[in-house]
Formats: C-alpha cells, sequence, structure tokens
C-alpha cells in the first residue's frame, strides 16, 4: 500500500489477489458531494465471485450503478455497501448535504466523490452499521416481492447467508404457514431459526440430492409451494426445484457467476409446471412498476432494516468481523475459507481529517 495520509481502496487484482492501494483527496465537480467513508460492508456473495476469479471479465459491472461502471476485468473496484459522511460539496449541491451520514454503492474506498442522487441519506435513529446492511435489506425486500407469498403457503429458503437470513425474516412474517431454512452450517441453522424459520434441514447430512430433498419435504407437509434460492451454489437449484410442489415456483436470487447449474430438468419439474425465474435487486419485475418505483423500495427496505433491527438485533447478530481496511486481503482469505463463523465482515476507515 502507499500514499501515507492518503485515502485507500480496495482493488481485486487477479483471483485470490487483494490491494490495498492509495487514493488522492477527491475534487468535487460543480455537481457531486465528497463522502469520508466509516464503514463498508463485504459482499460474501458477488465480492467472493471477483475474489476467487468466477466473474466474466466481459460483463457490465452494473448498468444500474454509476459508481460501478466498466466491465469486471481487473484490476477492479468491487463493493456497494459505504456509510460515511458528506465532507465537501459542488458549488451547484445543495450545501445542506454537508455533513449528512449517507449510504452509497460505491466500491471500498475511504474518500469519494459522488453526485448526490447517487446517495442515499441515513435515516435517523439508524447506526452506521446497521446502514450498511441496507443493499442487503433491498435485495430481501426484492426476493420477497418477486416471491410473491401467499396466506398459508410452505415456503423453503435454500441459503442461510446475510440476504438468505433477511429474507427468511421477511417470509416468517408473510403469512406463510411453513418456513423451511436449508443451510449446512449450524450457526446460520440457528439464526435462522431465531429469525422465524419454523424448521432447518442440514442438506451435508444427507447423502445426496434426494435424501435433501426428502427431509425438506417432510418438515413442508409434502412439498413447498415457493422455493428461495439464494446459496450461490449452482448444486443447490435441482435441490429446490425436486422440493416444490405441483405447479409451484422457484425464485433464484443467486448469482452463480461464471459457474454451471447442472440441471436436470425431468419428470418433476415437466409434468409439475414448476416456475423458475430470476430475481435481481438492480430492477424491479415488470408486474410491479406500476405500482413499485426504486424509491418505494428504498422506503420499505430501510423501514424493515429498522424493524428487523429492532425486534432481533440483526446487526449484532449479523456482523462478525470489523476489520481495518488495510487489513482487506486476509479479510478475504478468511471469507473465502469458509471453515469459520464469519457472517459479515465490515471494513473500517481510519479519520483522515
Amino acid at each position: 500500500m502507499s500514499g501515507g495520509d492518503a485515502g485507500r481502496a480496495v482493488e481485486f487484482v487477479g483471483p485470490e489477489r487483494v490491494d490495498v492501494v492509495g487514493i488522492d483527496e477527491p475534487d468535487p465537480a460543480p455537481d457531486e458531494a465528497v463522502v469520508e467513508a466509516s464503514v463498508s460492508a463485504v459482499s460474501a456473495g458477488s465480492e467472493l465471485l471477483a475474489y476467487r476469479g468466477e466473474l466474466d471479465p466481459e460483463t457490465v459491472a452494473d448498468e444500474e450503478l454509476p459508481s460501478l461502471d466498466g466491465d469486471l476485468s481487473y484490476p477492479l473496484r468491487y463493493g456497494y455497501a459505504v456509510v460515511g459522511r458528506v465532507t465537501a460539496v459542488g458549488d451547484a449541491v445543495d450545501p445542506a448535504w454537508r455533513d449528512r451520514t449517507v449510504f452509497a454503492f460505491n466500491p471500498h474506498e475511504s474518500r469519494f466523490a459522488v453526485p448526490p442522487d447517487g446517495l442515499r441519506r441515513v435515516p435517523d435513529g439508524i447506526g452506521p452499521e446497521t446502514a450498511t446492511l441496507f443493499a442487503n435489506a433491498e435485495t430481501a425486500v426484492t426476493l420477497t416481492l418477486d416471491a410473491a407469498p401467499r396466506i398459508g403457503e410452505r415456503v423453503a429458503v435454500f441459503g442461510e447467508g446475510v440476504v438468505g437470513l433477511l429474507t427468511t425474516a421477511l417470509l416468517a412474517r408473510s403469512g406463510a404457514e411453513t418456513v423451511v431454512a436449508v443451510e449446512p452450517r449450524e450457526d446460520r441453522r440457528s439464526l435462522a431459526a431465531e429469525f422465524g424459520a419454523d424448521a432447518v434441514v442440514d442438506p451435508s447430512r444427507h447423502d445426496g440430492r434426494s435424501s435433501a430433498v426428502d427431509a425438506v419435504r417432510e418438515r413442508a407437509g409434502g412439498g413447498v409451494d415457493l422455493a428461495v434460492e439464494v446459496s450461490g451454489r449452482p448444486e443447490t437449484l435441482e435441490t429446490a426445484v425436486e422440493t416444490t410442489r405441483f405447479d409451484g415456483r422457484v425464485v433464484v436470487g443467486s448469482w452463480y457467476g461464471t459457474k454451471r447449474a447442472d440441471l436436470g430438468f425431468g419428470d418433476h419439474f415437466h409434468r409439475g409446471r414448476v416456475t423458475v425465474r430470476s430475481s435481481q435487486v438492480s430492477t424491479i419485475a415488470p408486474e410491479l412498476r406500476g405500482r413499485w418505483d426504486r424509491e418505494r423500495r428504498r422506503e420499505t427496505a430501510w423501514r424493515e432494516l429498522r424493524r428487523l433491527d429492532d425486534d432481533l438485533d440483526v446487526t449484532d447478530r449479523l456482523v462478525t468481523d470489523r476489520v481495518p481496511v488495510s487489513d482487506a486481503p486476509s479479510a478475504y482469505r478468511r471469507l473465502a475459507d469458509g471453515r469459520d463463523a464469519t457472517r459479515q465482515i465490515l471494513f473500517t476507515y481510519p479519520c483522515t481529517n
């Protein structure tokens, strides 16, 4: 790393290679605000794909997020959950932005300049660490909207990472009769039960896909009406399909990157009229756009995040590691190893003013 008192940024420079580089103080354009980061959240899904070299380098980073411009080739600054304070504004920006605590869909950088429409004011009463979970909460809200659970339905959530746990909590409050959490890690299964799951299944205890399917079906009274797949493991998708009842639906929130799912769309899928659809937070489903826009979804995500934190202490339960940004390489190694109880890693930034 270089730069002395300069700011710092995390860069993926190759498979399993991360650098922390020095960056200069940003000079805001007339229509920009400067944000000094205090904390940022690491995505254990998409950022691990970047760390492991499992992203297609020709893929556009995110057309909906200006801060993630360009493609996904190395070197790559990638991340989208930074909370900080506005320290300066350009001449064309309302001075009221100064000193606001804000959330930004920005890579892990200690200082950056961005137009105010790329910032989200953190509501009063929500602390910086809780606010870093906003992107995950918005994803969980999107998954729940796309899944459209109906009262009395039986639901399974495959994968109880941060997004899976938040989705489980929302589905448990949706009127569903039964919510089954499917997760190989014991600590995450325990949290899923605390977040509202009625039953948990450890797929690693069962010999083969069919036994895991049987275990989910048993706990869901013969099968689920709705399955949400957020494990990040392509092999889980077929299990999700097999657990779903006639005319049921599977919502896929996982981003597999360059990994491929080996699916046998056989009798159960074909004769059972099972629907498989994707869910992605960058857009809103066409059937919802007449009533939902991004602002309504953001307001819902902030409200649900506050409610879940008040009721379940989700910040304390989900955040397991607070790591100085200068130690980012070791944090990714630990996250990729997957053998400890790491759930949500936060990078912290030194005060530079």
